[in-house]
């Protein structure tokens, strides 16, 4: 029997009996506080909703750990070379402080932690096990280096067994906001004017191979439309838009033309509450009057719970 499983059994027998029954209060105030965030985050970058938060949980102490209390980094993501936000250096597994990434809030800790495995290339293999696979990711993880605990993989699935972080996890695909999306590859360099109001360097994505980006607090469609250099028609052209609205951050904005079906393995789409039509032709990347035709559907019908849509 190999070292590392010997440890492993070890740390199970050693476990109480009773850790199961007796949960943390402070691990179920977490969970309800962040649960609808790692969703969020599974959504965006199909990375399991039970691992992102049993990371969260065990990386942070429930959100009460030094690190976590004085930076929003519930992760334990250190500087790195390629780091150019707010440090804070705090002693981890050594004598000597080291360098950790400070967020001004939590939701940037999640969103960087998701960033920080998909941009990596040996992470890359994570993304091809079943998104319901945590145990596949707990071990996977360490395989990939991401913690040099030999036991942070049963630890991370101790925490998914006894408080059931698995019914977070989204097992049918075309839950993902951004539907065979391909991970962040650059950041776009906007082109700036003296007059514009640019907040942010939004991340390019590809989903159904047409490229668009997720917008963020403060964000209008005019300030886009000002980024990436295109008319404003345009850009609610591209989104089936006949005039500008109000934008919640995370919502999909296409900077080029949508699709006239959706991406291959994608052949329908059962509606669910709260789904219109044009929500789901964003969701797929597909042109809303394309979607209407592909269904035989007039423009006076809409989508009706349970009702089936073809996507292709």
């Amino acid at each position: 029997m190999n070292k590392p499983l010997i440890i492993v059994i070890a740390l199970i027998l050693t476990l109480p009996a009773t850790f199961a029954q007796n949960r943390s209060a402070s691990y179920l105030t977490y969970i309800e506080k962040y649960s609808s965030l790692a969703v969020e985050q599974q959504k965006r970058y199909r990375i399991p909703a039970s691992i992102t938060l049993a990371q969260g949980l065990l990386e942070s102490g429930a959100g009460r750990s030094e690190l976590s209390l004085s930076s929003n980094n519930h992760f334990g993501i250190k500087c790195h070379n390629t780091w150019e936000g707010e440090k804070v250096y705090h002693r981890d597994d050594h004598a000597d402080p080291e360098c950790f990434r400070k967020y001004n809030e939590v939701r940037d800790s999640y969103e960087d932690h998701s960033l920080f495995l998909t941009k990596r290339n040996h992470y890359s293999f994570l993304f091809d096990l079943n998104p319901t696979d945590y145990k596949g990711w707990a071990y996977g993880l360490k395989k990939a280096g991401y913690a040099t605990d030999p036991a942070y993989p049963v630890k991370l699935i101790k925490i998914i067994d006894d408080y059931e972080l698995h019914r977070f996890d989204l097992e049918d695909k075309s839950e993902y906001l951004a539907s065979k999306t391909d991970y962040p590859k650059k950041r776009h360099t906007p082109i700036v004017t003296n007059s514009s109001t640019t907040l942010y360097q939004h991340e390019l994505f590809r989903n159904n191979k047409v490229k668009c980006i997720f917008s963020l607090p403060g964000d209008t469609y005019a300030g886009i439309a000002q980024e990436f250099n295109l008319s404003l028609n345009k850009l609610l052209q591209y989104n089936d838009l006949a005039q500008t609205q109000e934008l919640e951050p995370g919502t999909i904005i296409y900077i080029k033309e949508k699709k006239k079906k959706a991406a291959r393995g994608y052949l329908q789409h059962v509606v669910k509450e709260g789904e219109n039509m044009y929500r789901i032709s964003q969701k797929y990347a597909i042109k809303l009057d394309e979607l209407y035709e592909l269904n035989k559907m007039s423009y006076s019908s809409g989508a009706e719970v349970g009702m089936k849509l073809k996507l292709r």
